[in-house]
């Protein structure tokens, strides 16, 4: 049983942190679109990016500025353009909008993050950034972590938000997290935008090994429509302000962090694949027998990445053909003669053998989850096994419906 508990606060939850979101005109729907997260001191700051060869100017900016210096203490976002592909000008919008926050904050502009989502090929609209600045920076609350939320999403249709607290020799500590995301989510690294803080202290080579062990687990197991971003990417501060003892090497008390952190990014994680652009429910499908955890994941994210069947789950049909195929040709080897297949309650495969089920039955599980009415959830679950390995794993996905299309066909228009 996990011996955390949920609060609310979001990225604002720990100790010494605030945040603030206001609408500085860089989306024209005139929504919210400028966020901050500020730590009231100088924090350990982790980061994990996108792997793509063609990349924001904010990713390659923040990998520079925590290899030379893991600290940080602000992060800014722009919603609305991704300042991706557009060159050295980009870059430089980058470094100057760091500079306009780190002068409205008083801090060393070597303290402060940036991060951009939105339209490729579009640069920040600067003239509106730089005026949304002291407007952001003014806002700036401890009670301020949902306006953060609210202003770095695109296409999403809710924020993505939590926090979590256990005591750490007898005093409170706190992980809290916001991130956006619903379409182009395939991450190789990182998810579209997610930003961790914690009032623990830990060391930056121990925080940074945490941080890519939770997202291996979480943000890298989600897919939405098989398509990774060129902004991908998490940042997570750890300030110290809960005064607990330093956490500098692998223990006990490391693991009970670490176990923190997976769990607030497991939640992100799950409403990201949840929020999927035009979806009607979460696919969840969870994979064992394979030779080791990380062949159990990469069978259980191809299975969740299906288009066929993606648009099967969609259309209520539980043709378990598409589930056994996409193991088939997800990379891992294994023998058919061992695949086990279940959706829900419902046995389809055992021993490489067809089972005969109650298909009508397993459509209207597949129909009640999308309406979001089988037992109070949207969550299909997806169960199979491809041997007798101690490999296990998990992946998140969601459906596609005739609206995913549409959302996409008219993204820029």
């Amino acid at each position: 049983m996990a011996d955390w508990q949920v609060v609310e606060g979001g990225v604002t939850a720990p100790k010494g942190f605030r945040a603030a979101g206001v609408a500085a005109g860089l989306k024209p729907s005139g929504a919210a679109d400028l966020a901050l997260i500020v730590s009231d001191t100088n924090a350990i700051a982790a980061g994990v990016y996108t792997q793509s060869q063609v990349r924001a100017a904010c990713v390659d900016y923040c990998r520079q500025r925590l290899e030379a210096k893991p600290y940080a203490q602000a992060i800014v976002v722009n919603a609305g353009q991704a300042n991706a592909c557009t060159g050295t000008q980009g870059w430089q919008d980058a470094v100057a909008t760091c500079a306009a926050a780190a002068q409205a904050l008083q801090i060393a502009e070597e303290s402060v993050l940036v991060a951009s989502t939105g339209v490729i090929g579009q640069r920040i609209k600067m003239d509106a950034l730089q005026a949304g600045i002291p407007q952001v920076v003014a806002a700036l609350s401890t009670t301020g972590s949902d306006d953060a939320a609210k202003a770095i999403i695109t296409t999403d249709l809710v924020t993505k938000s939590i926090a979590l607290e256990m005591d750490l020799d007898g005093r409170p500590v706190r992980v809290g997290g916001i991130a956006k995301g619903s379409g182009m989510i395939h991450p190789n690294m990182a998810t579209m935008l997610g930003f961790i803080t914690c009032d623990a202290t830990v060391s930056p080579s121990l925080w940074q090994s945490m941080l890519r062990r939770a997202i291996a687990h979480s943000f890298n197991q989600i897919t939405v429509d098989g398509d990774t971003s060129t902004n991908d990417c998490v940042l997570a501060l750890a300030n110290g302000e809960s005064r607990t003892p330093a956490i500098t090497e692998s223990g006990p008390e490391a693991a009970r962090l670490e176990a923190m952190l997976t769990a607030v990014c497991d939640h992100l994680a799950k409403a990201i694949a949840r929020d999927g652009e035009g979806a009607t429910c979460l696919m969840e499908v969870t994979v064992s027998g394979a030779a080791d955890d990380a062949a159990a994941r990469q069978i259980a994210k191809a299975i969740a990445g299906s288009s066929l069947l993606k648009c099967a789950i969609f259309g209520h049909d539980p043709n378990w053909g598409r589930i056994a195929a996409v193991t088939g040709r997800a990379g891992i080897p294994f023998d058919q003669g061992d695949l086990r297949i279940q959706l829900g309650d419902f046995l389809l495969m055992e021993h490489g053998q067809p089972l005969p089920f109650d298909r009508p039955a397993a459509s209207h599980y597949l129909k009640q989850a999308t309406e979001g009415e089988y037992l109070q959830t949207d969550t299909v679950n997806i169960d199979v096994s491809v041997g007798h390995g101690p490999g296990q794993g998990i992946a998140w996905g969601c459906d596609f419906s005739y609206d995913y299309v549409r959302i996409n066909a008219e993204y820029t228009t």
